[in-house]
């Protein structure tokens, strides 16, 4: 389940509440990065778990971006689709202080240090004002951290725009009265994240550069200055972000650290990715066993994907494929449990037939390489490679030639995601030795979970070119290869 930060109904009625109480209470005015920089330096001491929900980037990413924090840099996330680059980001709030105290002062368009106001209701508030009368009011820390995805953001979304209804009004161009603040000015004092950075307008990365060279805001040309205090995190796909003008230089100088994710390293730890992500209940009245070749195999689909010559190796193939096959294999083995009456429902080779259906989308074919494959045949190629590649590293060779023998004389087996379990037995009576290498795959006594060890050896000696298969309608027949 994803990680999320709880937000209290209520801010806690033992903070301060005004700038008297708060002065008192001993606490201290801080930038954002020096914010983080305690907070993680204080989880290292007590050995906590830095990004809780991340797998297999123990010792890749997360040192990095340890280094990053403890650097007081800004970050930029650089990695394929799918590889957690968001999840990351949205983890980051977990450094900071729970509560941060700022000016209740409803003119003031940010939240404003009590110490340090930028801007002038802010300044108002405080200059010769009892501090007793100045009034506190809290942030929680989830409410610190914004983000905007690149495409088809505008300068104004981001930076900010002139107001023509507070030129009406009076305010003169070039005043702070007559800005409209974007997200980043809004941010003040918090954590601001642009995913898909190359997709950015040049004229609104212009603007980022401003804020983090000279940390302060220019509208059309009239530069309004404030001491902006925001820490910048960027998500980037490598191809986009090398690409020649995708971004400008001056923005590129500016980033102090750059986070190079990746996809899992193994297979094991992909498994173990997929199962957290799907986050599923495998029990309740319907329950269902996966087969560890199952799991092994849902995740080999993802690892051939990207191996595959036929999809773009440029985009990658998004840890979201794994989990939208992995939930579907599941719904389909619970879905005939369910129909079927069956105690136990076990995922089974012909479930991976409804994969068509998570796919559309997430395979982004090489127009260079494809040679006219549509997506659902390098799906049927990559789902193959991946049961041929599971197949070879469970089931011994010795007697497979035999079994695709019994096939040439004639036999045919028909089976499918609608049929019971209990039938597998006896259509395995035409080839004793296929269900003798099912039974060395698991000797379960569970039915259902026979069926799929016998599934998984028919699909193995199609898929290592012993026999052949056709499919139709949700059945599936296997007979001889030649």
């Amino acid at each position: 389940m994803t990680p999320t930060l709880d937000t209290p109904r209520t801010t806690p009625t033992s903070l301060p509440t005004n700038l008297a109480e708060l002065r008192a209470s001993g606490w201290e005015s801080r930038s954002v990065k020096e914010e983080l920089r305690a907070n993680l330096v204080r989880k290292l001491e007590q050995g906590e778990t830095l990004f809780p929900g991340i797998v297999g980037f123990d010792d890749t990413v997360i040192p990095e971006i340890v280094l990053g924090i403890l650097a007081g840099h800004d970050l930029l996330f650089l990695g394929e689709k799918g590889q957690a680059k968001s999840r990351l980001m949205r983890l980051l709030p977990r450094f900071l202080d729970e509560w941060l105290p700022y000016l209740d002062v409803p003119e003031s368009p940010v939240h404003e240090d009590p110490e340090a106001p930028i801007t002038g209701p802010g300044r108002r508030a405080v200059e010769g004002v009892d501090p007793a009368d100045v009034p506190i009011a809290w942030w929680h820390r989830s409410d610190r951290y914004a983000e905007r995805l690149a495409p088809g953001t505008k300068f104004a979304d981001l930076i900010g725009e002139i107001d023509p209804a507070r030129i009406v009004g009076g305010a003169s161009l070039g005043a702070e009265e007559a800005i409209s603040f974007g997200l980043v000015p809004r941010m003040h004092r918090g954590i601001f994240a642009m995913n898909e950075l190359p997709d950015l307008d040049e004229l609104v990365q212009t603007g980022l550069f401003n804020i983090l060279e000279e940390r302060d805001v220019q509208i059309r040309g009239y530069p309004v200055s404030f001491e902006l205090d925001v820490t910048l995190v960027f998500s980037a796909n490598p191809s986009t972000f090398n690409r020649s003008g995708k971004v400008i230089p001056q923005l590129k100088d500016r980033i102090g650290s750059t986070i190079r994710t990746h996809y899992p390293e193994d297979r094991a730890t992909g498994i173990e990715i997929t199962r957290q992500e799907a986050d599923l209940d495998l029990g309740g009245t319907h329950p269902v066993r996966i087969p560890p070749f199952m799991d092994a195999i849902i995740e080999e689909i993802s690892l051939a994907a990207r191996r595959s010559p036929y999809v773009d190796h440029e985009s990658g193939v998004s840890a979201r494929f794994a989990v939208a096959n992995w939930r579907a294999m599941v719904a389909s083995a619970r879905r005939r449990g369910i129909m079927l009456g069956e105690s136990s429902a076990v995922p089974r080779i012909c479930d991976l037939a409804h994969l068509h259906s998570t796919a559309v989308g997430k395979l982004e074919l090489d127009l260079m390489g494809s040679h006219q494959l549509d997506e659902a045949r390098v799906l049927d190629a990559v789902i193959a490679e991946a049961v041929a590649t599971v197949f070879k590293e469970i089931v011994d060779d010795d007697g497979l030639e035999d079994i695709a023998s019994i096939f040439g004389k004639g036999v045919r087996i028909e089976v499918g995601d609608l049929v019971p379990s209990s039938n597998y037995a006896a259509l395995m009576d035409r080839v004793p030795k296929a269900w003798t290498k099912a039974m060395e795959v698991n000797r379960a006594d569970d039915p259902a979970v026979r069926a799929s060890c016998v599934e998984f050896v028919l699909a193995g000696l199609h898929a290592t070119d012993r026999i052949s298969r056709s499919q139709r309608f949700g059945k599936t027949l296997y007979e001889s290869g030649e």
